[in-house]
């Protein structure tokens, strides 16, 4: 099972079966709220992240 949650909060915002399913329900409330999104393996390890928000010194991001 994997969890959408918000920074410093415990519970989760949602539960999905898939690890694509819930990635794109992170992206959306991200997208949304205007934050970064940040992606963490079953490991706990962070296996990506970009921002949404309005950020004054953006990195070089290749991705998107």
């Amino acid at each position: 099972m994997w969890e959408t949650k918000k920074e410093g909060q415990q519970k989760p915002v949602s539960s999905s079966h898939t690890k694509e399913t819930a990635e794109e329900k992170s992206i959306r409330e991200a997208k949304k709220a205007g934050v970064e999104h940040v992606i963490h393996n079953k490991d706990g390890k962070i296996s990506d992240k970009d921002s949404y928000g309005k950020d004054p010194n953006p990195p070089k991001d290749r991705k998107n």
